[in-house]
C-alpha cells in the first residue's frame, strides 16, 4: 500500500461519494465543451484538496452533502486555474498530456476554464453556507492576484524570498488552507479549530510548493540531471533566490534577472543552476520545506487523536518526501 492510499483509507467511502458527484461535472451536451471536459478528466491528479477537506471535516464530525459539494467546488477551482495558467504560460503539456489550449484554441480554452469556475461556484451555493461561498470567492481572487503578482515581478529588480512566499501563498497555499478551513467549518468546528486547520493547510501548501521547486533541481531526465525548467519559464524559485542573495556576486544577480526577463540562453541557465547547487540552495530549500511541514503538523496538536488526524500528519510528510 503506497503512502497516499494509506492516507486516504479512513475516508474511502467519502471519496467514492465525492467521485460520483465530481464526475457529473465532466459531461455536457455541447460537443466541444464535452471534448475538453473529458480530456481534463483523464488527467485527474491526487485529489489532495478534497482529501484535505474531508479529513479536516472528519476531525470534527461527518462528511455530509455540504462537505462533498465544497470538496468538488475546491477541486474545480484548482482545475480552472490550471487551464488558465497553461494559457498564460503558453504551456503545451499538463501532467503528461496536451494542455487544453493545445487541444483547441486559446479562446476556447479560456471559456472552458470559465465554465469550470462557474461550476465551482454552483457547488459552493449547494452547501447553503454563505461563508463557504465567500471563502471560495476569495480563493479565486487570490489565485488571480498571485498570477498577476508573478507577472509584475518579471520587470522587478528584486530577488527576494518575501516576494517568492507572497506568490506561492496566493497561487498554491490558499487552496490547501481553504480546503482545510472549509472542511472544519462545515463539520461544526469553532473558530479556534477552523483557524488551526487553516494554518495547517497554509503551511502544508508552502511546503508542497517548495518541494515542487526542488524537484526541478533533482533531475527530470533519465540521467538524473537538473532540468532548469522553471528558469526556462522565467521563474526564480527559493533555491536560486537563496543562492543569489548568499553568494553576493553581482553577475549572478544580473543573470537571475536575465532569466526572469526570459532573455537567458540555455548556457546561462546551466551556469545559474550550477551556482545554485554550489551555494547550497537546494539544502536551504529542504530545510525551509521541513520547517513548514513541521509547523503544519503542530497546528493539529489541539485535535484529539484519530485516524483522520494521523492521515493529515502523514500528508505533511508525503508532501516533503514525494518524488513527483
Amino acid at each position: 500500500m503506497d503512502q497516499l492510499t494509506h492516507i486516504r483509507k479512513p475516508i474511502e467511502e467519502e471519496l467514492e461519494r465525492y467521485q460520483s458527484l465530481y464526475e457529473k461535472d465532466f459531461v455536457h451536451a455541447n460537443p466541444l465543451l464535452h471534448l475538453a471536459l473529458q480530456h481534463i478528466r483523464k488527467r485527474q491528479g491526487k485529489r489532495l484538496r478534497p482529501i484535505i477537506a474531508m479529513l479536516s471535516a472528519r476531525c470534527f464530525g461527518v462528511v455530509g452533502e455540504a462537505v462533498l459539494h465544497a470538496a468538488v467546488g475546491l477541486e474545480l477551482v484548482h482545475t480552472a486555474s490550471l487551464v488558465h495558467d497553461d494559457i498564460v504560460d503558453e504551456s503545451d503539456m499538463r501532467r503528461g498530456q496536451a494542455s487544453v489550449n493545445t487541444l483547441m484554441s486559446n479562446q476556447a480554452a479560456v471559456l472552458v476554464g470559465d465554465y469550470i469556475l462557474a461550476r465551482s461556484l454552483y457547488h459552493a451555493s449547494k452547501t447553503c453556507c454563505l461563508e463557504v461561498v465567500n471563502l471560495l470567492s476569495a480563493v479565486t481572487e487570490q489565485l488571480s492576484d498571485g498570477e498577476l503578482l508573478q507577472l509584475y515581478t518579471l520587470d522587478s529588480e528584486r530577488v527576494e524570498e518575501e516576494v517568492y512566499y507572497d506568490i506561492i501563498r496566493r497561487k498554491t497555499a490558499v487552496l490547501f488552507s481553504t480546503s482545510a478551513q472549509i472542511g472544519a467549518l462545515l463539520a461544526g468546528a469553532g473558530e479556534e479549530g477552523q483557524e488551526a486547520l487553516r494554518l495547517y493547510g497554509e503551511y502544508l501548501g508552502i511546503a508542497f510548493q517548495i518541494r515542487d521547486d526542488m524537484l526541478d533541481y533533482e533531475g527530470g531526465d533519465a540521467l538524473g540531471k537538473p532540468t532548469g525548467n522553471d528558469m526556462k519559464e522565467g521563474k526564480l524559485t527559493l533555491p536560486v533566490i537563496y543562492a543569489v542573495n548568499k553568494g553576493g556576486q553581482p553577475e549572478m544577480r544580473e543573470l537571475a534577472l536575465k532569466v526572469r526577463r526570459g532573455e537567458a540562453s540555455p548556457e546561462d541557465i546551466k551556469v545559474l543552476v550550477d551556482f545554485t547547487l554550489e551555494q547550497g540552495g537546494l539544502l536551504y530549500a529542504a530545510q525551509e520545506m521541513e520547517r513548514y511541514a513541521d509547523m503544519a503538523v503542530r497546528q493539529l496538536a489541539c485535535l484529539p487523536d484519530s485516524a483522520f488526524k494521523a492521515s493529515l500528519c502523514s500528508l505533511a510528510r508525503l508532501a516533503v518526501q514525494r518524488n513527483h
